[in-house]
Order: structure tokens, then C-alpha cells, then sequence
């Protein structure tokens, strides 16, 4: 079933997790809201993706297409809400490092940023620009939790909630300029 009404008062309780019932609006709710959104919003990136073009990275010999890192990201996302829920299930160490490898390698690719840009250039890269500012309100609200004391959330986990949003940030950089576009820079006028 779908719903079961006891959530029409206000308060929820963590999937899976021997939990008492919860205010919907407390920090706990807020970051497994956020990471869902975030998850949902990378099925619309990677859909974007898959549809063409669907920008290659190089790590080594092994090319990585955009839409495959955005699965992962969603897999990943499953491991992060899975956590902040309760769950005994924490990201290792293995996935921050892939993700800074993947950010180094794309950054070796372009020229350096000097400025701030203009979201946009391709629909991908916007797609991307909205959800890397939904994964820095995801890492505001998973620290919510942590300082608040409601969870123990693993280094790994906030590391990996930190390198996201600049690995989000460098597929939007580089689907621009894998299509031969140039970002546009603010005006300021």
C-alpha cells in the first residue's frame, strides 16, 4: 500500500529503522527529503545524458559516460540515505577517492576556472548546475543531523557529500565543452 495515513498528523519514522514517530519538518526528515530529491534529480540528469550526447570522460584507459558516473551518484545517494536513516550501511573510503579521481581527470581537461559562470550552455549542464546546488543543500542538511546529534554520520559520508557537488560542478563545466561551447560569465551589469 502506498499510504497508510499515519502520517497525517505531522510526523513520520525512518523506513526500516525502529524508530519513534518524528515531526516532518525536523532535521532528520529535511536531509532524507533533500537526498531524495538530489537522487531524483540525477535520474533526470542522467536521462538527459543517455539521450545524447552523452559526454565521455577518460580515467586512464577506461572511458566513463556521464550517465554511468550519474548512476553511481544514485547508488551511492541509496548508501548516504540508508545512514542518515539509521542504517548500519556507510560509504567507504573507495568512493570519495573515485570521485576526486574523476573531478582531477575532468579538470585536466579544461581550462582552469578564473571566474564564476553562468549556468547553462548545454540543457545538460544546467540539468547538472540544478543539482549540484541540490547536493550542497544536501550536505547543509546531512550536517544538520551530525551537529544536531540525531545520527553519527561516518567521515567517508561527509566526505563524499563535500566532493559531490564539485564533481556535479565539473560535468556541467565539461558536457559545455564536450559540445565546443564556452561558459558564459556573469556581467554584472
Amino acid at each position: 500500500m502506498l499510504y497508510t495515513g499515519k502520517g497525517d498528523g505531522g510526523t513520520t519514522k525512518t523506513f526500516g529503522c525502529d524508530q519513534q514517530r518524528i515531526s516532518k519538518t525536523s532535521e532528520l526528515p529535511e536531509a532524507l527529503g533533500t537526498l531524495d530529491e538530489l537522487n531524483s534529480f540525477i535520474g533526470l540528469c542522467k536521462v538527459r545524458a543517455q539521450a545524447g550526447p552523452d559526454p565521455k570522460i577518460m580515467v586512464g584507459r577506461r572511458a566513463h559516460k556521464t550517465s554511468d558516473v550519474l548512476d553511481d551518484i544514485q547508488q551511492t545517494l541509496f548508501i548516504m540515505q540508508a545512514e542518515v536513516a539509521g542504517a548500519d550501511k556507510k560509504i567507504g573510503k573507495a568512493k570519495v577517492t573515485q570521485v576526486e579521481l574523476l573531478i582531477n581527470t575532468i579538470e585536466k581537461l579544461m581550462p582552469p576556472i578564473t571566474t564564476f559562470s553562468v549556468a547553462g550552455g548545454t540543457e545538460l549542464s544546467a540539468l547538472l548546475d540544478v543539482a549540484r546546488t541540490i547536493s550542497r543543500r544536501s550536505e547543509r542538511r546531512i550536517i544538520g543531523v551530525a551537529e544536531g546529534g540525531l545520527r553519527k554520520i561516518s567521515p567517508n559520508t561527509k566526505a563524499y557529500a563535500n566532493r559531490l557537488s564539485s564533481l556535479l560542478f565539473a560535468l556541467a563545466r565539461y558536457s559545455v565543452v564536450d559540445a565546443g561551447l564556452e561558459r558564459e560569465v556573469p556581467k554584472y551589469r
